[in-house]
């Protein structure tokens, strides 16, 4: 299954998010820590892999550093015969001390988030990123990445990261972003629209 939007031009980004992992089964917060994939998660992995060779001729192919995103990269980048590239910056959203926690117990007023919205932007637990600082740090890296290549490209990284650069390709800053459920393993189509910054 993939997903896709309509914006006008004619090339694109695929979003993935990694498999799941260990703790998404456990209903942990994950944040910047490194839980792999489970069996779920490995097989999620292999069937984006297997979509995105039928459906795409992307040109490059990155992967935040963390083991769950490099885990679900390695079989796409064979389906599709490119190396990984790995860029620190495509890393989840930093959760800090709520990392390790059960996500109920996070809560709106440290994740900034409230009934699939972002509520506070500025929000983040101690030690942790808000919203605001991981659209500058994900848009940052993504516009980079966009401006070194001409073709389509696949970007494996994290929820956060899948809503965040969702919202800035359709030029949605993150005051008014939407906070969606992400499924694992699905490659996400977005595309480039001209307007995007990607000098």
């Amino acid at each position: 299954m993939t997903l896709g939007n309509d914006l006008a031009e004619d090339r694109g980004v695929w979003l993935v998010r990694h498999g799941e992992s260990t703790w998404n089964a456990r209903g942990l917060v994950q944040g910047q820590m490194d839980p792999g994939l489970s069996r779920a998660g490995r097989q999620e992995a292999a069937e984006c892999a297997r979509t995105l060779a039928a459906e795409s001729r992307p040109e490059a192919l990155y992967s935040s550093d963390l083991r769950r995103a490099l885990d679900s990269a390695a079989p796409i980048a064979e389906a599709l015969g490119l190396e990984v590239r790995v860029d620190s910056d495509l890393r989840e959203r930093s959760l800090g001390e709520a990392e390790g926690t059960p996500w109920p117990m996070l809560g709106a007023e440290r994740s900034g988030i409230a009934e699939g919205r972002v509520v506070a932007p500025d929000a983040a637990p101690s030690d942790g990123e808000s919203v605001r600082q991981l659209y500058e740090r994900v848009a940052s890296c993504a516009a980079r990445i966009l401006s070194a290549h001409r073709g389509d490209v696949v970007l494996v990284c994290h929820g956060g990261v899948v809503r965040v650069l969702s919202a800035w390709l359709e030029g949605v800053g993150p005051d008014e972003m939407a906070w969606p459920d992400v499924p694992n393993g699905v490659p996400i189509l977005r595309r480039v629209p001209r307007a995007v910054n990607c000098a």
